[in-house]
C-alpha cells in the first residue's frame, strides 16, 4: 500500500520539483542528463522512454509513438521544445537511437502479432513447404510417407495432421520451429533425440509451440525490452525474436532433464517454472539472453 502512495506522491508532485532541481544544479534536462550520463542499451533506453512517457508536454508524450520514418523529425521537435541546440550530435545521435528502439519494438510486436493470427492452411503451398521442410531438418534418413501419418507424432505432434496443433499460435508457431532447425540443426536433432528419452520425455513440436507462446507474451507484455534495448542499437527485427525463442528451445530442454520431472503429466507446473526463471532473468538492465553465449562451457 504505503509503495504505491509514495509512486503516486512522486510522481504527480516530487518529481517536477526534483527534476527542476537538477536542471537547476546542471544546467541540463532531465533528457540531457539521461542521454549524456548513460551507455547505450536497456538502461538508457528505458529511462529516456519512461522519462518522455512520464512527461507533461505533448511533443515528448507523443515522442514513444512515432514510427521510424518520423523519428529524425520528431528529434527535431524535442530539441526545439526542450530549446537544446541542433549542434549538440551526442543529444541528438543517442535520442534518435532510443527513438528507434523504442519505435522497433513496438513494430517488432506487431508483425509477430500478425504473423500469429495466420491460421495454418493446409491449401496454402507455402504453409506446406515449411511443414515438410521441418521434417525434413528434422528427419533427414527418414522419409515422411504421407502428408497426413502418424509420422508427424515422431517429432511430437499429436496427431495424424500438424495443423491442428497450430492453432494457437498460428503459422508462427510453425516459422519458429523451422527457424530453430534451420539455423541450429544439430542442436535441434539433439532436443529431439532427448525428447524421446524413455522417462524424461516430452513431445517436441508441441513443446516448442507452447515455448512460441511464451516468447510471444514476454513480447507482448513488455518484458523482452531489456534484452532486445541491449542486444539491438536500432530497429528490433523478427530475426532477433526467432533468436530469442531459440534460446528459450535450448534452454527449456536442459531445465527440464535438470528437475527430472516425475512425467509429462507435471509439464504445466513446470513450464511455469521455467517461465518465472526467464522472467527474473529479464529483469536485469545488462540482459542480453543468447542461445550462443549459453552454449558456452
Amino acid at each position: 500500500m504505503w509503495a504505491h502512495v509514495w509512486g503516486f506522491l512522486y510522481s504527480k508532485y516530487f518529481r517536477f520539483w526534483l527534476k527542476w532541481l537538477l536542471r537547476l544544479l546542471t544546467g541540463r534536462c532531465e533528457l540531457q542528463r539521461l542521454l549524456g550520463g548513460a551507455e547505450a542499451g536497456a538502461r538508457r533506453t528505458l529511462s529516456v522512454e519512461h522519462s518522455l512517457e512520464s512527461s507533461k508536454n505533448k511533443v515528448l508524450r507523443n515522442a514513444v509513438h512515432v514510427e521510424e520514418a518520423e523519428v529524425e523529425k520528431c528529434v527535431r521537435d524535442v530539441m526545439k521544445e526542450k530549446k537544446i541546440e541542433q549542434k549538440d550530435t551526442g543529444f541528438k545521435t543517442n535520442l534518435h537511437i532510443s527513438l528507434l528502439q523504442i519505435s522497433g519494438y513496438k513494430k517488432l510486436y506487431l508483425n509477430v502479432e500478425n504473423l500469429r493470427k495466420v491460421p495454418y492452411d493446409s491449401e496454402n503451398e507455402d504453409h506446406e513447404e515449411q511443414l515438410i521442410e521441418l521434417w525434413n531438418l528434422l528427419m533427414p534418413h527418414e522419409n515422411l510417407k504421407a502428408r497426413i501419418s502418424k509420422q508427424w507424432c515422431d517429432i511430437g505432434f499429436q496427431g495424424d495432421d500438424p495443423k491442428t496443433d497450430f492453432r494457437g499460435m498460428g503459422l508462427l508457431g510453425l516459422v519458429n520451429l523451422v527457424y530453430f532447425s534451420k539455423h541450429y540443426t544439430n542442436e535441434a536433432r539433439q532436443i529431439l533425440s532427448r525428447s524421446n528419452h524413455p522417462k524424461l520425455g516430452y513431445s517436441y513440436a508441441i513443446v516448442g509451440i507452447n515455448l512460441t507462446e511464451m516468447a510471444y507474451s514476454l513480447l507482448k507484455n513488455g518484458a523482452l525490452k531489456a534484452h532486445l534495448y541491449n542486444m539491438v542499437p536500432g530497429l528490433p527485427q523478427m530475426e532477433h525474436f526467432h533468436q530469442f525463442y531459440c534460446y528459450l528451445v535450448y534452454e527449456f530442454d536442459k531445465f527440464w532433464f535438470e528437475e527430472e520431472p516425475e512425467s509429462i503429466m507435471h509439464f504445466n507446473q513446470y513450464r511455469e517454472k521455467f517461465h518465472e526463471k526467464i522472467k527474473g532473468l529479464l529483469l536485469d538492465c545488462n540482459v542480453a539472453l543468447t542461445l550462443q553465449d549459453t552454449k558456452k562451457p
